[in-house]
């Protein structure tokens, strides 16, 4: 006798989306927590706003646009989410930080010679740009998953840009990496 499939997914239960998900929980737990992709660390709070800033003091850029430069800035550690930067934008025009013109559909944002004065007494009063402090100090492993969000950023970036040839030898660098790394553990 046949069933329906749905009927036997549902006596089933919910199918696991990720088989992994266990392990990979795990071994964030043991790097000290955190994500790999993206958001790494959270930022603390006002973070967002001296990153945009600073960002901005590179010259002007839209939305998306600034998201990258920051993740690129942090080495891949950092990417906020456009739920936080779009606000801060549009606080940043209502303050007089910056102001935003229309380019090619696209809402670009510069710094008004007061974002220049707030980013700089910002980095000031904190002493380095956000993604270049570390509250919770350094640390081997935090050391080592920087480097591979390093490497991550790297990667992306010749994956969006090079050519075949190009893209043949990063892959060829990165398994001589992970051959690397394993014959790290073999060692004891």
């Amino acid at each position: 006798m046949h069933r329906d499939r749905t009927t036997e997914r549902h006596q089933r239960g919910p199918r696991r989306r990720d088989i992994g998900h266990d392990l990979l929980a795990e071994r964030a737990a043991e790097w000290g927590g955190g994500a790999w992709r993206g958001g790494g660390r959270r930022m603390r709070r006002g973070d967002i706003r001296t990153a945009l800033l600073v960002a901005l003091g590179d010259g002007p850029g839209h939305g998306y646009e600034l998201i990258s430069r920051l993740e690129e800035k942090s080495g891949g550690a950092w990417r906020p989410s456009p739920g936080s930067v779009y606000p801060t934008l549009q606080l940043f025009e209502d303050e007089g930080l910056v102001k935003a013109e229309e380019r090619d559909g696209k809402r670009v944002y510069s710094l008004t010679d007061a974002g220049r004065s707030e980013a700089a007494t910002r980095v000031e009063q904190h002493g380095a740009a956000p993604w270049e402090t570390d509250p919770e100090g350094d640390t081997p492993n935090r050391a080592l998953r920087k480097a591979a969000a390093q490497l991550f950023a790297a990667a992306k970036q010749v994956a969006q840009t090079a050519d075949a040839a190009q893209i043949d030898r990063a892959a060829t660098a990165i398994r001589a990496a992970s051959k690397e790394l394993y014959q790290i553990l073999s060692e004891d």
